[in-house]
């Protein structure tokens, strides 16, 4: 559907602009019924298998549907489908000339999420990866200031990890003669023992580290996200990092399985320790920033060190906690690039000086960045809580007590983090002595942003109380159903 309205928009952006947004909300909107329909089918039912053409795997591609990218199609349309409600206005004001172009891009990059997800073709994973990567680097260039810059840098390193990940594919197909994921993970049980598969389980998670910006190859993401539209960072900061590492688990548990990737690589320990050390420097580096945007971007790349090392842990809890952080981090980073989108919409800027007093000017908009903040911090009952609870749960059963130690000096850095901003918003500009020698803070005036901005934000900081209380159920009926039965 979103691929059709893409087509639509288009035509659409040639006749009459004003129509492009209709087209792209109907496109999601059948996406997103889509997907909670698919997962309430797959919950009941069982897997899913669509065959493209009507051609059988192995020499057809395959959609499979499992449990698992059941729940993270809903999480890619829901957000998708948010953050165009919310942004209608800042597109019109961005992109008056650009419309059309700008929706199509936004539904190309939205049809490339959900094929990477959806595919059980290693390869089609690749050509979707690509979709996605060359729009995303189009609505990131449509920025200003240095988002040119910022999107050629993305440019050469998301080519780099797409470059490693096919060149993983490439020696799976050697080996194999297969491009199947079915059918690679029932032929490499065999031939476990031959380096062409060590070589290309490295090159696959290489370049998939590469594009989730895994410290320290996270260069590119901070700029990126900084300098994008307000419209393109709401829809790819939640999704373009969650994805790949969505992408990461599919294929080592379910192409390689967990008694190569965990017990015959032994590369775990090893690579919770590189999460450590992302979850500690992008706290560090997050600290050092003087713009919202920024400082969010680097939050994402500690982010990305919670469910990495969650999912290295190799236990039940570990991977359970890294899986509902995909779910929950999408949302939680949707609430906050939202409400940054709304403030640089009515303050033409998100630099710390920028904020003051903004608390008065857009109560509601800092409200639910407040909520954003404190699920991102881990206070329950938002979600952010609740998978943290499950990752140092692993943590503590897989006794590294290492990565405990770095959720939780996170968690107090975001806590410094967000509270700056609040301090700033609030308390600032400090009270100023009137005529008659008496203290009071200047008068403000109410500049919230227009309701169509401001409903979506609401339901999407709604949404992580709800994750949050229903946290228990989504591990037990939904993710505990995807893993593989050999985690324990």
């Amino acid at each position: 559907m979103p691929l059709i309205a893409a087509f639509v928009a288009t035509i659409a952006g040639w006749v009459n602009k004003k129509y492009c947004f209709a087209v792209a909300a109907l496109g999601l909107t059948g996406a997103l019924t889509s997907s909670v329909g698919l997962l309430s089918y797959v919950l009941t039912h069982g897997p899913v298998q669509y065959r493209l053409g009507g051609w059988a795997p192995p020499f057809g591609i395959a959609y499979q549907i499992d449990p698992l990218n059941a729940l993270i199609l809903v999480v890619i349309a829901a957000v998708a489908l948010l953050n165009l409600l919310g942004t209608q206005r800042s597109v019109a004001l961005e992109f008056s000339e650009k419309i059309g172009a700008f929706y199509t891009l936004y539904l190309l990059f939205v049809v490339g999420m959900l094929g990477i997800v959806s595919t059980g073709d290693a390869f089609n994973l690749f050509v979707l990866l690509e979709i996605a990567s060359i729009t995303g680097y189009a609505l990131i260039g449509m920025g200003r200031d240095r988002a040119p810059l910022a999107t050629l840098n993305y440019i050469f390193m998301g080519t780099i990890g797409a470059s490693f990940y096919l060149l993983g594919v490439g020696y799976l197909y050697l080996i194999t003669g297969s491009l199947n994921m079915a059918d690679i993970a029932a032929i490499l049980p065999q031939i476990y023992a031959s380096k062409v598969v060590l070589f290309a389980f490295i090159f696959c998670m290489a370049g998939l580290f590469m594009k989730m910006a895994f410290f320290p190859v996270h260069g590119w993401l901070p700029n990126a996200y900084a300098y994008a539209p307000s419209a393109a960072a709401g829809l790819i900061a939640p999704l373009t990092t969650k994805v790949m590492v969505y992408a990461m688990v599919r294929i080592a548990l379910f192409v390689f399985k967990p008694e190569f990737t965990f017990e015959q690589m032994g590369i775990g320990e090893p690579l919770v320790w590189a999460a450590v050390a992302a979850i500690v420097m992008g706290s560090l580096l997050a600290l050092a920033q003087r713009q919202l945007k920024k400082m969010l971007a680097y939050v994402i790349v500690a982010e990305v060190g919670y469910m990495v090392g969650g999912f290295w842990l190799g236990n039940r809890a570990g991977i359970s906690g890294a899986v509902l952080h995909i779910v929950n981090d999408a949302a939680m980073t949707l609430v906050v690039f939202m409400a940054a989108g709304n403030l640089f919409y009515r303050l033409k800027g998100d630099s710390f000086g920028a904020l003051k007093g903004v608390f008065r000017e857009m109560p509601v908009s800092m409200a639910a960045f407040v909520v954003g903040a404190l699920s991102i911090i881990g206070v329950p009952p938002t979600c952010g809580f609740f998978s943290k609870w499950y990752l140092i749960s692993g943590a503590i059963e897989a006794g590294h007590y290492g990565f405990v130690a770095a959720l939780l000096f996170s968690s107090l850095v975001n806590a410094v983090l967000f509270f700056r901003i609040i301090e700033i918003g609030y308390f600032e500009p400090f009270t100023h002595a009137n005529h008659h020698g008496h203290h009071q803070p200047p008068v403000r005036r109410f500049r919230e942003v227009p309701m169509s901005m401001l409903v979506p934000l609401l339901v999407a900081a709604g949404s992580l109380i709800l994750l949050g209380v229903f946290s228990g159920d989504l591990v037990t009926k939904v993710i505990h159903l995807a893993l593989p039965g050999q985690i324990t």
